[in-house]
């Protein structure tokens, strides 16, 4: 019961008497001072006993601690009565921080603390001041001492005295009423605390009986703190070639607070240097990095000057009436000089030309300067890396750029490549621009029809009909506004088929001029078109269109233009036409060889009659009526080849020349066989009168044995009179009419023949 009654206690002395409550902000304490003059003189008019010592009279001097300003502190001014503001009196400041922590304007006696005081390490400095002749050099008044006070301001968190701390609270004390040695907690000062309660019941039966517990109290930190630089100017230096977005410093402000309440937040104050620098937070130390925005350029500013806000990122809102928890410094930056490339006086150049212009005509110029200081003469040259160096060329010292080849706008309409300018001084230095070149069209080329038309008129057509839609198309670059003209040529607007109807938009229309057209009198026409530009020089060409007439329905659809559907029936098919042409083809197949026949049949028959009986085998399958009958068969055949016609030429050939008739060697008794028909072949192979190809001579050898020997013509005499037929009366009465026949010519009768 008494560990219940003593736990309630404590929770009523912390929640309800108000020791463990809620942080508060302590409202700001402010020096209350009454304004005084730091300019202090004698009074005007003292007693005749009053001895005056001196002129001037010194006071105590004020001035505050920690002042971060961009100026020196104003302390106060000294005075004496002798100074009649003629510039005749100097003023000198000796002492403690004399020329250090303060100066003195020699002539006016203001005095300036230079640089910022902490009273916990010196509350006060004792100087001595004097006046003297600024000619003389001699004291006007005799030396004084005067002391300069540092005044406090709220900078120091309070501290604890030790502990642990005890606190007693009498049984029923009214509700707000505790008595506690606990003074204010600052995390920043001591993290943890311990409590020691005590509660005593003075009533009940036992009396006198009491509970103590200890607390232990951790303290949470809040952001009660704002950031401080430790220096109220930073100085910098960044070479004026530093890039776009590189870090060129960092400045640090610090807050005593812990965690996420630490995190500080940088702010560069509009002024001098917010469009050319940035600032950011690093994340792990908590610093600004000053970043750069643009590029520098020395020759146009050397230094800039710019505030840096360093503030609290989580604000806590119980301690805004502590005053703003943000701080600001002053930084400066240099700009270093470092030796740049030429600029040119553009970034880019862009320039016309004609095409066609003489080569070494001058298009244009390039210009660029340096900029240092002591500057140089610049170079200039085109990039070999171009696709421009074999087109154009550059003056190296005026930089005026000219052509180098004659230009070709349908080829290529613009040229791009680039010029570097170097340094006379640092060639190594240079800088580069783009050239962009264009080719300007001149008209050159004439219109065209854009495209091959395949156009078509049907045979029912009527006139007026627009056939086909034709537009042209220009090889030169049109200019806005590039109209085209259409037109029949003169030789046919003479009574013509068709005509041309130009709609002035750059397209015309083919218009039919007759009732009808036929495509068995005429299947195709050409109609010769004027097409001219506008441009100057003015171009035209004349284009002939081919216009094929075609069969179409009562609705103008085309049914066919093909060459044969014109020699068609109506109502003929397709397979009947293919079986019609193939019947023509077969018959003339049959007459082609008729004739082929009869042509070779006669031309054996003419070989046979007129070749030397002798070269040819004659067969007889007429039998006859004995030797009497002499009407059954040609006798002429039979008859001595004398009666042929000597030096007659061949009938079976045409020979190209007059040729006599050949004569063969004679032939010896003992001549082989085999040279003598290769002889017979070598004479046919070179005779111009020999047979055709398709000839046959046959040279034949019976061999030996036979009673009337050979009967081949190879061992036949040269002549027809060597030849002797008597051997034929000794074979008997059945070869007597061909020993008639063969034998002496004037004995043979062939009336006298039975």
């Amino acid at each position: 019961m008494l560990t219940r009654n003593c736990l309630s206690l404590l929770l009523w002395v912390l929640f309800d008497g108000g020791l463990l409550t809620p942080l508060q902000p302590q409202p700001q304490q402010t020096l209350a001072t009454e304004p005084r003059e730091n300019v202090i003189h004698l009074p005007g008019q003292r007693s005749h006993f009053q001895r005056v010592k001196r002129g001037w009279v010194w006071n105590q001097f004020f001035v505050l601690e920690e002042y971060m300003g961009s100026e020196p502190q104003y302390v106060g001014k000294l005075h004496s009565d002798l100074d009649k503001g003629e510039g005749t009196v100097k003023y000198t400041l000796s002492g403690d921080g004399a020329g250090t922590v303060f100066t003195i304007d020699e002539t006016t006696g203001d005095i300036h603390a230079i640089r910022s005081l902490d009273r916990e390490e010196k509350p006060f400095y004792t100087l001595r001041a004097q006046a003297v002749d600024i000619e003389t050099r001699k004291p006007l008044e005799p030396e004084s001492e005067f002391i300069i006070k540092v005044q406090d301001i709220n900078d120091n968190e309070p501290k604890f005295l030790d502990g642990p701390y005890v606190a007693t609270v009498p049984e029923m004390s009214p509700v707000g009423v505790i008595r506690t040695a606990l003074p204010n907690m600052d995390r920043e000062v001591k993290e943890q605390y311990q409590v020691l309660i005590q509660a005593k019941d003075m009533g009940g039966q036992l009396g006198g009986l009491a509970g103590t517990t200890i607390v232990n109290i951790t303290l949470t930190d809040v952001n009660d703190n704002p950031p401080r630089f430790p220096k109220s100017i930073f100085h910098l230096k960044v070479p004026e070639s530093s890039p776009i977005g590189s870090a060129i410093g960092r400045i640090r402000a610090v807050d005593p607070d812990f965690g996420q309440n630490a995190e500080i937040e940088y702010n560069i104050v509009p002024g001098d240097g917010g469009n050319l620098f940035d600032i950011v937070t690093d994340e792990d130390t908590q610093e600004g990095v000053i970043k750069l925005k643009k590029p520098l350029d020395f020759e146009t500013k050397k230094a800039y000057t710019f505030k840096v806000e360093a503030s609290n990122l989580h604000l806590d809102h119980r301690f805004h009436s502590a005053g703003p928890f943000k701080d600001t410094a002053t930084v400066k930056i240099s700009v270093l000089d470092v030796d740049e490339p030429p600029v040119f006086s553009k970034p880019l150049y862009t320039m016309e030309v004609y095409e066609d212009t003489p080569v070494g005509t001058i298009i244009g110029a390039v210009t660029a300067q340096d900029l240092d200081v002591g500057s140089s003469a610049v170079r200039y040259f085109i990039d070999w890396k171009s696709d421009g160096d074999s087109y154009f060329t550059i003056d190296g010292n005026e930089g005026t750029i000219a052509t180098n080849e004659l230009l070709d706008r349908e080829s290529t309409a613009q040229y791009n490549f680039s010029i570097i300018a170097s340094k006379v001084s640092n060639p190594l230095l240079t800088s580069k621009v783009n050239i962009l070149i264009n080719v300007l069209d001149v008209n050159e080329f004439p219109p065209e029809i854009s495209v091959p038309y395949e156009t078509a008129v049907c045979e029912n057509a009527k006139p007026g009909q627009i056939i086909q839609i034709v537009s042209a198309a220009d090889r030169d670059l049109s200019p806005a506004g590039q109209q085209f003209s259409f037109r029949l040529s003169p030789e046919a607007a003479i009574k013509p088929n068709f005509t041309v109807r130009d709609f002035r938009n750059n397209t015309a229309g083919i218009e039919t001029r007759r009732n009808g057209y036929s495509r068995r009198q005429q299947e195709l026409y050409f109609l010769p078109v004027i097409i001219e530009d506008s441009s100057y020089p003015v171009q035209s060409s004349t284009n002939t269109m081919t216009i094929r007439v075609c069969r179409c329905d009562s609705d103008g659809t085309i049914l066919s233009c093909n060459v044969e559907a014109i020699f068609l029936p109506v109502g003929l098919s397709t397979g009947a036409l293919i079986a019609i042409l193939l019947c023509i083809v077969i018959l003339l197949a049959i007459v082609v060889l008729y004739v082929a026949l009869r042509r070779q049949k006669k031309k054996d028959s003419l070989m046979t009659s007129k070749e030397d009986i002798r070269d040819n085998v004659i067969h007889y399958d007429d039998e006859g009526g004995g030797e009497e009958d002499t009407q059954a068969f040609d006798i002429g055949a039979l008859r001595n080849p004398k009666v042929i016609e000597e030096n007659k030429i061949r009938r079976d050939i045409k020979p190209d020349s007059l040729c006599l008739p050949r004569q063969r060697p004679p032939v010896e008794d003992n001549t082989d066989i085999r040279d003598f028909i290769h002889q017979r072949l070598q004479e046919n192979d070179v005779d111009p009168t020999a047979p055709p190809y398709d000839s046959l001579a046959t040279y034949a050898y019976e061999g030996t044995g036979s009673v009337a020997e050979s009967l081949s013509s190879i061992d036949s005499l040269t002549t027809e009179a060597d030849q002797d037929y008597d051997y034929l009366t000794d074979w008997g009465p059945r070869f007597k009419v061909l020993a008639d026949m063969f034998g002496e010519e004037e004995s043979y009768n062939p009336d006298k023949v039975t």
